[in-house]
C-alpha cells in the first residue's frame, strides 16, 4: 500500500523542467579590425576618390565625366597620377575609420545582449556618437587627403606640392598654423555623422534583414548584398554634406568662407543640383570602397575566430 502511495504520489509530480541552455559568450573582436579593413578598401578605391575630387573642385575648362577625368588624370600625372595623396588615404582610414568602427562595434557590443539584438534607433545612435568622435579624429588627415589628390588640377603657382601625408602635416602647420589641420572639421563632423549611421547601422540592418527574413546565411553574399545597399544609402545621405567639406578643404589660406556663405554662393551659381554633383563617381567610388570594407572587416572576423578556435556566430 505504502509503496503504491509513493509510485501515484510520483506520478502526480510534474516532469523536472530541461536546464536552460547557456547563453553564449559574446565575441569582442579587436578595436582595430575597422581600420585594418578601410585600409584595405582604400588602397583598392583611391583612384574613384580622386576623381570624385576633382569632379567637385573643377575649374573652368575641366572634364566634367567621370571617364573624362580618369583619361585627363592619366593624360597629365600617368597612372601614377590616380594614386596621388594615397598616404593621406591611408592615414585617414589608420585615425578616421579606426575611431569610427572601433566605438561602433564596442557600443553595440556594450548593447547587446544575449538572444537579441540592438534596435535600428539604438544602432542610429551609436553610429552618430562613433561618427562624429571620428570626423575629429581623422580631420587633419582628410584635408590632406583631398589637398593631395586636388592639387595637380591646380595652376603650377597656386599648388602646395606635398610629398607625403606627414610632410603635408608639418608644412600645413608651418605655414597656416595649427588650426588649418582642422579646416572644415564641423561639416567633416557632420559628413562623418551622416556617414557611419548610413553606412554601419544600415548595413547591419540589411544583413540581419537578409538572414531573418530571407532566410541567407551568414556568407559572403549577405555581406556581398547588405554592403551594397549600405553604400548606396551613404553616398545619397552623405553627397550634399560631402560637396561643401571638399569645397571648405581645398579653399586656400584667407580665401575661406561661412558655411552658410557659402551655400548661399554655390546655389546661386549651380542652383540646388550642388548637392548632388559627382554623385555618380560618389557611388562609384563608395559602393565598392563600401563593399570592400565590409568584405575584408568580415573576414577579420573569419580569421579571429579561426585563429581563436570560436564556434562561427551563426550557429551558436
Amino acid at each position: 500500500m505504502v509503496s503504491s502511495a509513493k509510485l501515484e504520489a510520483s506520478s502526480q509530480q510534474p516532469p523536472q523542467a530541461a536546464a536552460a541552455p547557456v547563453p553564449a559568450k559574446k565575441i569582442h573582436y579587436p578595436f582595430w579590425f575597422g581600420g585594418s579593413a578601410s585600409c584595405f578598401a582604400a588602397a583598392v578605391t583611391h583612384p574613384l576618390d580622386l576623381v570624385k575630387v576633382r569632379l567637385q573642385t573643377r575649374g573652368p575648362g575641366a572634364p566634367t565625366s567621370m571617364v573624362g577625368t580618369f583619361g585627363h588624370v592619366i593624360k597629365t600625372d600617368g597612372v601614377r597620377g590616380l594614386y596621388r595623396g594615397l598616404s593621406a588615404a591611408l592615414l585617414r582610414q589608420v585615425t578616421y575609420s579606426t575611431t569610427r568602427f572601433g566605438i561602433y562595434e564596442e557600443l553595440k557590443n556594450y548593447f547587446t545582449t544575449p538572444g537579441s539584438t540592438p534596435s535600428f534607433f539604438t544602432l542610429i545612435g551609436i553610429a552618430c556618437a562613433s561618427g562624429f568622435i571620428g570626423g575629429w579624429t581623422g580631420n587633419p588627415a582628410d584635408v590632406l587627403n583631398v589637398r593631395m589628390q586636388s592639387d595637380a588640377a591646380l595652376p603650377p603657382a597656386q599648388r602646395r606640392n606635398y610629398r607625403h601625408a606627414f610632410h603635408g602635416l608639418v608644412e600645413m602647420t608651418r605655414t597656416e598654423g595649427a588650426a588649418s589641420l582642422f579646416r572644415g572639421v564641423w561639416p567633416n563632423s557632420t559628413r562623418a555623422v551622416l556617414m557611419t549611421a548610413s553606412q554601419l547601422a544600415s548595413y547591419d540592418t540589411f544583413k540581419k534583414l537578409c538572414i531573418e527574413r530571407i532566410g541567407m546565411s551568414d556568407n559572403l553574399g549577405t555581406h556581398f548584398a547588405a554592403s551594397f545597399m549600405a553604400g548606396f544609402v551613404a553616398t545619397t545621405v552623405c553627397s550634399p554634406v560631402d560637396v561643401i567639406k571638399t569645397r571648405v578643404m581645398t579653399a586656400s589660406h584667407g580665401h575661406s568662407q561661412s558655411i552658410p556663405a557659402l551655400l548661399r554662393e554655390i546655389t546661386r551659381k549651380e542652383g540646388y543640383a550642388w548637392a548632388f554633383r559627382g554623385w555618380v563617381p560618389s557611388f562609384i567610388r563608395l559602393g565598392p570602397h563600401t563593399i570592400a570594407t565590409f568584405i575584408f572587416l568580415e573576414e577579420h572576423k573569419k580569421l579571429y575566430r579561426w585563429v581563436k578556435g570560436i564556434e562561427s556566430e551563426e550557429k551558436r
